[in-house]
């Protein structure tokens, strides 16, 4: 991948090349950011970079062999690390989807590769098995001149027996050896490896770099700049928001669902309105805890959730310049943002933030989300402070 096809990033861009030019080359590399700000791109282009034997001042020559097979991501000094579903497996036995997901789609998060995978329902780890692969690769004489290459997707999807013995390469690497974690959580990461890696952050990008992107792709001047707002710096986000698909119109109606019948159940006299509301939000909490629906997108949808109330909360304080919202999230808070205010907010908030780490801890999530649908009912009828 050459520098000058990744959207934005122009600094980490010239920092990254400078680094090589100057020999500056640190042995471990973290690169953090949320999602979709283009990590991964940097860190494939960073490794073609070093490798190219024809390199210009800022990218590599995308024309001699190596850079051809690089582009290709099938350079012999290029190793790949990655969350997968089978204990018994190693990350070799995906490489082809890995390859074609990275291709394809170019920018991507764990749900679509578990989607690639399919095994959208159940977790991924980067398991034990692996590090004796790491260990045999790293082991193995290099290619041509160059630098070996680990890039490790994830890393704090690694079991702790694996993160530990990452940790004893990072403290003796390998003669000529770049490892470079690509991370959107490095907090969770052992401190003993957060202190041996140089950190790269890699920062939102500008909503214009976006916007005018989504143009590239088709997108009218409106309704780019609309999408590049609400996307926040991430263009993966973008992308899915301008995907108008089944899956993006179902969190709306879910998030409709359950705060209209919290609403019902929470303020309304009617007790046979209460019932019939009561009954379909015990209904919702069991159609969201369905293992068809996989931890990944009850996580999404839980994220997505506090977004909307924080957009309902900045318009009903009166700050619509502020609002980062699509048409029909903008018609539902019309009716609903003047219940989401100073006194029910932030427990909204943290109750919806408490689901997200229960869910990711593996959680029983028809309790977690039955649970949410109680405190939904009584924060909603909260007055204002």
């Amino acid at each position: 991948m050459l520098f000058k096809d990744i959207i934005g990033q122009e600094e980490v861009k010239r920092q990254l090349c400078a680094s090589v030019r100057e020999g500056r080359i640190p042995h471990a590399q973290l690169f953090t950011g949320i999602s979709g700000i283009g990590k991964l791109q940097l860190a494939l282009a960073y490794a073609q970079y070093l490798n190219c034997p024809n390199r210009t001042e800022n990218d590599s020559c995308g024309t001699c062999p190596t850079c051809l097979q690089f582009e290709h991501l099938q350079h012999p000094d290029l190793h790949f690390v990655f969350p997968i579903v089978g204990s018994d497996e190693t990350c070799d036995a995906f490489l082809e989807s890995w390859r074609e997901i990275i291709l394809q789609k170019h920018y991507f998060d764990l749900e679509d590769w578990h989607k690639a995978l399919g095994v959208e329902t159940k977790q991924s780890m980067i398991y034990e098995k692996e590090s004796g692969e790491i260990l045999r690769k790293l082991s193995l004489k290099p290619y041509g001149n160059g630098y070996k290459v680990m890039i490790i997707w994830q890393p704090e999807k690694m079991n702790i027996t694996t993160a530990n013995k990452l940790l004893k390469l990072l403290e003796e690497p390998p003669e000529k050896t770049v490892f470079l974690l690509v991370s959107e959580h490095p907090e969770q990461l052992l401190a003993t490896i957060q202190s041996r890696v140089q950190t790269i952050r890699v920062p939102r990008l500008e909503t214009e770099t976006i916007a005018e992107a989504l143009q590239q792709k088709g997108l009218d001047a409106v309704q780019a700049q609309d999408i590049a707002r609400i996307a926040n710096g991430s263009y993966l986000a973008a992308l899915k928001k301008s995907d108008e698909s089944e899956e993006n119109q179902q969190e709306l109606r879910d998030f409709i669902a359950l705060f209209r019948d919290a609403y019902t159940v929470g303020v309304l006299k009617d007790p046979q309105k209460k019932y019939e509301s009561l009954k379909r939000l015990r209904q919702w909490s069991l159609d969201m805890a369905d293992s068809k629906v996989g931890r990944e997108r009850q996580k999404h949808f839980l994220q997505y959730a506090q977004q909307q109330v924080r957009e309902n909360y900045i318009r009903n304080i009166g700050q619509p310049e502020l609002n980062y919202q699509m048409e029909a999230e903008r018609d539902f808070s019309v009716k609903f943002a003047p219940f989401i205010h100073n006194g029910n907010v932030e427990g909204i908030m943290n109750q919806l933030d408490l689901a997200e780490r229960q869910i990711e801890q593996n959680g029983n999530a028809k309790m977690i989300f039955f649970d949410l649908c109680l405190q939904m009912i009584v924060l909603i009828k909260k007055p204002k402070i």
